[in-house]
């Protein structure tokens, strides 16, 4: 699987409610559906005024086929609702075990070697998966690896603001572990509001 990360900046947060209600609103009629999107995930914060979107897809093949609409949709929403887009990059989805019912998550950025990449999804699959998916209001993880920039993306989801904000001793621990298995740098570390969720793929844990 693929995943397309739209990232943004600028946003009135003020009109993040109205922003949600628009898309839903898009996705609900056949001809403005995103063709073959499997997930998409919106997250904002609101005190920043930036916005992350992530929608995740079986193939490149078909993130190509979806482009246009994605272009339509950024001339269509105002810009004073979507924000300006800073980047649009593609991962490979390395891990992906979801439930339903996330208001919140957390996105880690790191840098690493691509050569080590394998080994690294190994080690968390073996030794950190288990741990995370013991803390309290854990719903879900996407690992998303991007090799040809040497980066990796962790996101976290959690049931609520409350349970994020109770795991982040435990997830300090854990991306601290993990980047010293690595090798690797820790980039940043963000959280955000999951504004709009829905998420079909099948689980994947590549080993």
């Amino acid at each position: 699987m693929q995943a397309r990360i739209a990232a943004f900046e600028n946003r009135d947060t003020s009109r993040v409610d109205e922003l949600v209600q628009l898309v839903r609103d898009r996705q609900s009629t056949a001809e403005e559906k995103i063709p073959d999107a499997l997930g998409m995930y919106m997250l904002v914060d609101r005190a920043a005024g930036t916005a992350m979107g992530i929608s995740i897809f079986e193939s490149e093949e078909a993130i190509d086929a979806a482009e246009p609409l994605f272009e339509r949709m950024g001339d269509e929403i105002p810009a004073e609702l979507r924000g300006r887009r800073i980047s649009v990059d593609r991962y490979e989805v390395a891990i992906h075990e979801v439930s339903d019912g996330a208001t919140a998550a957390r996105v880690s950025t790191f840098s690493g070697d691509p050569a080590s990449f394998d080994q690294d999804i190994r080690h968390a699959v073996e030794e950190v998966l288990p741990e995370v998916r013991a803390i309290d209001g854990w719903t879900g993880i996407l690992v998303l690896v991007d090799r040809d920039a040497g980066t990796q993306k962790t996101v976290t989801l959690w049931e609520s603001v409350d349970a994020l904000t109770t795991s982040e001793r435990q997830a300090d621990e854990l991306r601290a572990r993990a980047a010293e298995q690595a090798h690797g740098r820790i980039v940043s570390v963000e959280r955000y509001e999951v504004a709009l969720a829905f998420d079909r793929a099948p689980t994947l844990i590549v080993r």
